[in-house]
């Protein structure tokens, strides 16, 4: 129960989904927890039912301005930051001949701005802490082909790039802050669960196919990622810096779909 023990952690995107369960693991760990998001109506609540060891800030990852002014509000009211999981991201369908120019925009700022803001404005604060853990959600999308979703897979891209980037910026400087990349296959969220319509709105349901097509095995739960956000962002994984962890049941490196 004591894993994260009087750390300060940052959760963005936790007003539902994988951001919802690892803010609520992190707490039930001990530690003290800042949950962020757009939605501020569904974080409030989330923080509220958590209780006293989270608080939720409405806060849009995609203006750097509102990383700065959200690092300086945990600054006067924690003191510290140990923990950041930079897990807000969107997801939208298309190919590289349909997805459009808004869509791919605004994917790419969720994602990939979003967490490059997340890692250069959260620095200063953790190094001052005297180190910590940075987790950036990346998807099996940086990994392998996902043509239905190319924006996506783009985002994800710059996402794991960026995070051996920060690693090793790091280690040189020896800040004593870690950052590593989580790669989840289909998870039980509201956005995977949204997907089958926006597939069909998109007119890409016939790559879908229950997601047999696109790879898809067993789908995972919210748990199974929270608990190696835990674990990275835990002293119980010191050592380990700049690596890309799959939670995707072997479906990165398995030949066709992997029977329930």
């Amino acid at each position: 129960m004591d894993r994260v023990k009087e750390k300060v952690a940052l959760v963005t995107g936790a007003s539902k989904g994988l951001g919802e369960a690892d803010a609520r693991l992190l707490v039930a760990e001990g530690a003290t927890v800042i949950l962020s998001d757009v939605d501020a109506e569904n974080g409030e609540r989330v923080a509220a039912d958590i209780g006293g060891a989270a608080r939720f800030v409405k806060h849009d990852v995609r203006h750097e301005a509102e990383w700065i002014s959200l690092i300086e509000n945990i600054k006067s009211n924690e003191g510290r930051l140990d923990i950041l999981v930079n897990n807000a991201g969107v997801v939208e369908p298309g190919t590289i001949e349909t997805q459009t120019e808004e869509e791919y925009r605004f994917v790419m700022a969720v994602s990939a701005d979003g967490t490059f803001f997340g890692c250069k404005h959260a620095l200063p604060l953790m190094r001052d802490s005297g180190g910590g853990s940075i987790v950036n959600m990346c998807s099996l999308a940086s990994v392998q082909g996902e043509p239905y979703v190319t924006a996506y897979c783009a985002a994800k891209g710059a996402v794991e790039a960026l995070t051996r980037s920060v690693a090793v910026h790091c280690a040189q400087n020896k800040y004593g802050i870690r950052c590593n990349s989580v790669h989840p296959s289909g998870i039980q969220t509201p956005m995977v669960a949204d997907m089958g319509a926006k597939m069909l709105e998109a007119g890409l349901v016939s790559l879908q196919d229950d997601g047999a097509a696109a790879g898809l095995s067993k789908i995972g739960e919210p748990i199974d990622i929270a608990n190696t956000v835990l674990f990275l962002a835990s002293d119980e994984s010191k050592f380990i810096n700049g690596a890309q962890i799959r939670v995707d049941n072997s479906m990165s490196v398995t030949s066709g779909v992997v029977p329930e």
